[in-house]
């Protein structure tokens, strides 16, 4: 009796050892990739979080809001001294910009009005 083989016989069973490798593979890429998120999270300081997303680390404590507090203050003065520097650039370039005759009168102007 003449038999010819299967699909399976033909191509899955030769390639076997090629298949379970390349699962293998991509299941060893998968938890490197893993490890190196978490390795990448860790020092940019984001929190770790759980599989439904509940924060692991780092723990809110009066000691992190208290500093996240004074790091909010700090910004928004920092903030306010920036908008008065843009301000002050602002002038110097209309001034440095500006032609000389508008300049000069203005600056005639205000002495005018002071007196």
């Amino acid at each position: 009796m003449n038999q010819t083989p299967s699909l399976a016989e033909q191509v899955i069973v030769p390639n076997l050892p090629w298949i379970i490798g390349g699962g293998m593979l991509l299941g060893l890429i998968a938890i490197m990739a893993w490890v190196f998120l978490t390795w990448l999270r860790i020092k940019h300081g984001y929190p770790l979080e759980t599989s439904w997303g509940k924060a692991i680390e780092p723990r809110m404590t009066t000691e992190t809001a208290e500093r996240m507090k004074l790091l909010s203050g700090e910004n928004a003065q920092l903030r306010a001294e920036l908008g008065a520097v843009k301000d002050r650039l602002a002038n110097v370039e209309r001034i440095v910009t500006d032609d000389s005759h508008r300049l000069t009168h203005e600056i005639e102007s205000l002495r005018a009005s002071k007196n």
